[in-house]
């Protein structure tokens, strides 16, 4: 399944790009079940705060408890920038999957480690 979540991460990622953003995307799982999807928005928004992991938090928080978040998986093609790292640790996201290391903002251990734990989490479940 996780290759299955990740493409669906991609997918949104792609969409961002023939919008003109980064093409960055990512999908919140819960209970095997999408439950958020998200692109970056930044250059349509003018909101440098519209990044996918944000998004997505935010379509999930319209439907459901901000409890399930404890127990949601997050699926992202880039690893996420000190900001989303932050709001991951704030929501308790379980688990964070990423694509690829982000070498100039990655907060959960490319650039700063916002928290061990949380990095050692994400490190060890994206190999």
């Amino acid at each position: 399944m996780h290759a299955y979540y990740m493409k669906q991460a991609l997918l949104m990622g792609e969409k961002a790009l023939q919008l003109g953003e980064t093409p960055v995307g990512c999908v919140l799982v819960y209970a095997g079940k999408i439950v958020g999807t998200g692109m970056n928005d930044t250059n349509r928004s003018m909101n440098g705060t519209r990044h996918a992991e944000f998004v997505a938090i935010e379509e999930v928080l319209r439907s459901y408890s901000k409890s399930i978040l404890r127990s949601t998986d997050l699926y992202v093609t880039v690893e996420p920038c000190i900001m989303c790292a932050s709001a991951l640790r704030q929501y308790q996201i379980r688990s964070v999957y990423f694509g690829c290391a982000n070498e100039r903002f990655g907060g959960t251990g490319s650039i700063l480690s916002l928290h061990s734990e949380f990095e050692t989490q994400c490190a060890r479940k994206s190999r």
